[in-house]
């Protein structure tokens, strides 16, 4: 712990905490200050310009990334019996209709990151609203998770496919891959996210619209990101 402590306090000492980075200088960062025994995520925070408390000005969406987040994403998925085999054969990890939801509802074990479902069970699936719903894992249109289309739809979690939301405050945290990423793959996810943000910006939404990014590890310190120097990513094609 002692290395770990000295090495986070001279990492401080290499950056202004009030300064804001170009992109890719804020990743070298993050990645140089990453100091913990396991492969740290690195985490994007964005304010922007809008108000969560007006629905047409609320985000919600999803964004696949080139290089994925780094982690086996699992996937859950409530369909009738006749798609379970279409389901499994997409990756779903944990597959069911009305034994999965009763299961979940009696107390059983949330081990996945992404639960899907197809239109005909929400009516079944909605009674976990106050288990799911709180971590997150509420199937949702808006999502992306509630669908006909499971191959597709399993397959786009499976390999890396993010959800972002505003939180009550206009701020969007997400995931944008591992410290032991390159810094390019690094800087074309981080694009990625800002080019999808841009795309789903509300026609509502008034004046600046990307107000501050700063994107740290998960054990190490916030780095600013010079929002003026975002048109510096450049999000791959394809």
């Amino acid at each position: 712990m002692a290395n770990k402590g000295k090495r986070y306090q001279d990492s401080l000492r290499r950056f202004d905490r009030q300064a804001a980075y170009s992109p890719t200088e804020a990743l070298d960062l993050v990645k140089f200050m990453a100091s913990a025994r396991f492969d740290e995520t690195i985490e994007a925070a964005f304010r922007l310009g809008v108000d969560p408390r007006r629905a047409d000005q609320m985000l919600r969406g999803n964004v696949s990334y080139p290089h994925g987040i780094g982690k086996t994403v699992r996937v859950a998925v409530f369909a009738p019996a006749d798609r379970h085999d279409e389901a499994r054969q997409a990756g779903a990890d944990r597959v069911g209709a009305d034994d999965l939801v009763q299961e979940i509802a009696d107390g059983g074990t949330l081990d996945f990151d992404v639960a899907v479902a197809v239109p005909a069970m929400m009516p079944r699936v909605g009674r976990l609203g106050r288990i799911l719903g709180p971590r997150g894992l509420m199937p949702n249109p808006k999502s992306g998770t509630v669908s006909n289309d499971l191959a597709t739809t399993v397959k786009a979690f499976k390999a890396g496919q993010v959800e972002y939301r505003t939180d009550r405050y206009g701020n969007i945290h997400s995931v944008i891959g591992k410290v032991s990423f390159s810094t390019e793959k690094l800087t074309e996810n981080l694009a990625q996210l800002t080019t999808e943000l841009n795309r789903a910006r509300p026609a509502a939404a008034k004046g600046r619209y990307m107000r501050s990014l700063t994107i740290a590890s998960t054990m190490g310190p916030g780095v600013k990101i010079d929002v003026n120097r975002l048109d510096e990513l450049i999000a791959p094609v394809g």
